[in-house]
């Protein structure tokens, strides 16, 4: 059994789900997400399940799509759910070679909340690791992945090394994760690479909940905005 000098207990983990598939209809990603959550709650995390497409989240690049013509909206509060969260799992199937037309949309209104900051003047997502969960039964695993950890960085997550993960079959129609036959659950390329995963989220967010968060230097909006711009000569000054 593998130590860690590190404990886990404290952390909160997320995993959205952007099956296509609406519950309780059986979703392979759901299977893949079930291992790298074991390896988690193994070390005490609290983790949580989330179908977006569960949720009536509207479409937009705005926090609350209600403000801006919509009837509804669930996204905030599910974003709510994520911000509670110190470790996000994106995961979800491979179509036609990219991403699900849900994570599509789930980036979207991740992204619709990116101007917001924390206490420290940061932008809101600071201070918490990011990480994907990709399945399909066609090419693209890697191509979706860089999607989605290109933008979980860009919007303020930190992503550890080997923050990926996924399995697909053969090429062509066959047998998905959790179908018979598919071998799946037992791979073990697709299994080192979720466990690795999973201690990768769990060490650096843990290393950056005990060092309060990433430092509050050179990188708040509110400081820049107001002329504090160290890396760059003020001619007005001179």
């Amino acid at each position: 059994m593998t130590t860690s000098a590190y404990r886990y207990d404290d952390l909160r983990a997320i995993y959205v789900n952007c099956t296509l598939k609406r519950s309780p209809e059986e979703s392979n990603t759901e299977g893949l997400i079930d291992r790298s959550r074991a390896v988690m709650e193994g070390q005490g995390v609290t983790t949580s399940l989330l179908r977006a497409v569960d949720h009536d989240i509207a479409t937009g690049v705005w926090p609350d799509m209600t403000e801006h013509g919509w009837a509804s909206d669930a996204w905030p509060e599910v974003y709510e759910q994520i911000m509670a969260a110190d470790i996000l799992v994106l995961c979800g199937p491979i179509w036609l070679g990219d991403n699900s037309s849900v994570m599509k949309r789930v980036i979207e209104r991740l992204y619709a909340c990116s101007s917001l900051l924390n206490s420290e003047g940061q932008y809101a997502y600071y201070g918490r690791a990011g990480g994907c969960l990709i399945t399909g039964n066609e090419d693209g695993v890697k191509h979706c992945a860089m999607n989605v950890l290109y933008s979980l960085q860009h919007l303020g997550y930190a992503i550890p090394p080997q923050a990926d993960a996924g399995w697909v079959g053969a090429a062509g129609p066959g047998p998905s994760y959790l179908e018979p036959g598919s071998g799946g659950p037992e791979n073990d390329f697709t299994n080192r690479n979720t466990s690795f995963m999973a201690w990768n989220l769990m060490h650096l967010a843990a290393m950056v909940k005990r060092a309060g968060g990433i430092p509050a230097h050179g990188n708040q909006r509110a400081a820049w905005d107001a002329g504090c711009r160290e890396d760059y000569s003020n001619p007005e000054h001179r």
